[in-house]
């Protein structure tokens, strides 16, 4: 009788124990384990400064456009690492002989995330609302992108549901790049559940819940653009590094991006953005009047020792634009040189050995140190006996300084705003923008009438093949003439746990999440055989 007895408890037990196999793991018990049983389907991104209400229209700066981006669509798009451009809402698009009416086909079957169908209406209704005076503000994509508000758009109009015209004041070829900014993103009035209201767009994620710090997205089913990888976003304001670790340790942030190099190195990703660094000479007086020498100190600056004194928070730049940015002239590196080079030119300029100069420079440390620059090019013209002294003053001193010409050579600061090469090459180059007062943006005062009629020509035309011809011929005059020379280009920053993929950063900042999706690393991974 006992055998039986046992062969039943060991039954039981063995039942026991399947049981308990078989019951999925609890909170607390999952926690305590350390490996979740199912792969997290949700994003957890920090970023600094979490909007409360999601607006297209003020999404110019900060981590409003990242988020917009995720939410609204736009007619056009930039395409992956470059800001080139591809179909979105749009699926084609023509300009008028002359360039003032612009036409686009809308997509066929796109929804806004209440339902509707995306129709011309919307679109010019979306567009119409940025151009009324109670939403013009200072932040406003509208105005920094399109030259005020109006600007250069006179109307937009739908001759028909899938056709949307836009039409300017005057010739505008930088439209086509700068619509594909969030701040430009399709946006429709609806009412929420509780009788707010709200703007809905048809992105891939649609927002579901809004507190204070903190904006969660939720996937749309049946997006036009595919599913996206993760099924919810949510974004919590995250500033300190110090947080931001903690978290990225805690596993409750997966993402960050920092408004500067982090302290961490590990999981991070860089990528050159949009903001460059440039010498602005003052060419309308002694010595940088003096094409040569201008040169020689292009030639004088080793772009390595530069590296070392941005740090992480920029790189050398080579060119006129940033990486990335369409039209960008390639293979002719603007700085270093020979001694021998250096030499010969200061010889050409003639250099008059009893003047120094003053370079002038924003007393700005954070996140790069731009006193440490202005010394590390002292030093390497110091050492071809190019003497300079370093004069630092605060930001709002340097810009009156330079907007009246009262300087010799500077560091001064641009961004390729929508990511146009119209947008820097016009305003730092051309006679236009050369007029002393609050107005200059061309600070070195150069005036080349072969130079504006470049630009102005490049800046009116439809073709895109035609208008990067004309952008590498400007920048072949630029370096030629050098009124102005390019030195570093700020990097963007990204911290990222190990198990998140998909990520890639995008040079105007916007990145796409809607590929990104956490997957469990080989630590979290099931034995061979599991299941999840």
């Amino acid at each position: 009788m006992l055998a039986p007895t046992l062969v039943r408890v060991a039954a039981v037990l063995a039942l026991l124990v399947t049981i308990l196999v078989a019951r999925p793991l609890t909170h607390s018990s999952a926690q305590s384990q350390n490996a979740p049983t199912v792969a997290r389907r949700e994003l957890r991104i920090g970023v600094p400064g979490v909007p409360g209400v999601l607006d297209p229209g003020a999404a110019l700066e900060g981590a409003t456009p990242l988020i917009a981006r995720q939410v609204f669509d736009t007619l056009v798009a930039w395409r992956e690492g470059t800001t080139d451009i591809e179909p979105a809402l749009a699926t084609r698009w023509s300009a008028s002989r002359e360039g003032l009416v612009w036409s686009f086909t809308l997509r066929e079957g796109v929804k806004f995330h209440d339902g509707s169908p995306l129709t011309s209406l919307e679109v010019a209704a979306s567009f119409e609302r940025q151009l009324r005076t109670d939403v013009q503000a200072a932040g406003r994509a509208w105005p920094a992108l399109l030259r005020g508000t109006p600007g250069v758009v006179k109307e937009v109009r739908a001759p028909n549901a899938r056709t949307i015209e836009i039409v300017l004041v005057q010739p505008y070829a930088a439209l086509l790049t700068v619509l594909a900014h969030p701040g430009l993103g399709i946006a429709k009035p609806s009412a929420a559940a509780d009788g707010a209201g709200r703007l809905v767009g048809t992105g891939p994620y649609r927002v579901v819940d809004a507190s204070v710090g903190r904006l969660a997205l939720e996937a749309m089913a049946g997006y036009w653009g595919g599913p996206p990888k993760s099924e919810r976003l949510v974004f919590l304001d995250v500033s300190a590094d110090d947080q931001a670790e903690a978290e990225l340790d805690s596993r409750s942030l997966d993402i960050w991006f920092p408004t500067g190099p982090p302290r961490r190195t590990e999981g991070t990703l860089s990528a050159p953005g949009l903001r460059i660094g440039y010498l602005t000479f003052q060419t309308e007086k002694e010595p940088f009047s003096r094409k040569a020498l201008r040169k020689a100190v292009a030639a004088a600056l080793d772009p390595a020792i530069l590296g070392v004194a941005l740090d992480r928070a920029a790189v050398p730049l080579q060119s006129f634009l940033p990486p990335g940015v369409w039209a960008r002239r390639e293979g002719s590196p603007i700085l270093g040189g020979s001694r021998t080079t250096v030499k010969t030119l200061i010889r050409e300029s003639g250099w008059p050995k009893d003047t120094k100069p003053t370079l002038l420079v924003p007393a700005e440390t954070t996140p790069l140190n731009l006193p440490k620059l202005a010394e590390t090019i002292q030093l390497l013209l110091g050492s071809d006996e190019l003497t300079l002294n370093v004069q630092v003053e605060p930001e709002a001193t340097v810009r009156t300084l330079l907007q009246t010409g009262a300087y010799d050579v500077a560091i001064a600061e641009a961004t390729v705003a929508g990511g146009d090469p119209h947008l820097l090459l016009y305003p730092l180059s051309t006679s236009e923008s050369a007029t002393k007062g609050p107005r200059a943006l061309n600070f070195s005062f150069y005036r080349n009438p072969r130079l504006d009629d470049v630009l102005i020509r490049a800046s009116q035309l439809f073709f895109r093949t035609e208008r990067q011809r004309l952008y590498q011929r400007a920048q072949g005059l630029l370096a030629d003439e050098l009124p102005w020379l390019p030195i570093y280009v700020r990097l963007q920053w990204a911290v990222a746990r190990p198990e998140v993929r998909g990520l890639r950063l995008h040079p105007t900042g916007v990145h796409r999440l809607d590929t990104a999706s956490l997957e469990p690393s080989p630590a979290m991974a099931p034995a061979p055989g599991a299941t999840r």
